[in-house]
């Protein structure tokens, strides 16, 4: 893991297209933005846990459709 010090106002990047930046420092929260293409997912990862705990649930039954037409929609 990459750990970096960053003040409000500065960014990182993460290859050629992806920014992270510190909008605001407000006590024990760090307010970020994320400037990613259309095609990259960008989820909290608690959603991200729950859509890979959904995908592994439709897996078995067979019915992936219905966890992409979910992520579809997170993403818009």
């Amino acid at each position: 893991m990459l750990v970096l010090t960053r003040k409000g106002n500065q960014s990182i990047m993460i290859g050629d297209e992806i920014e992270v930046s510190v909008l605001a420092i407000m006590g024990e929260k760090v307010r970020i933005g994320i400037d990613a293409p259309r095609d990259v997912p960008v989820f909290r990862k608690e959603v991200y846990l729950e859509i890979q705990q959904a995908r592994e649930g439709t897996d078995k039954s067979g019915e992936d459709g219905e966890v992409d037409d979910e992520l579809d929609r997170l993403k818009a």
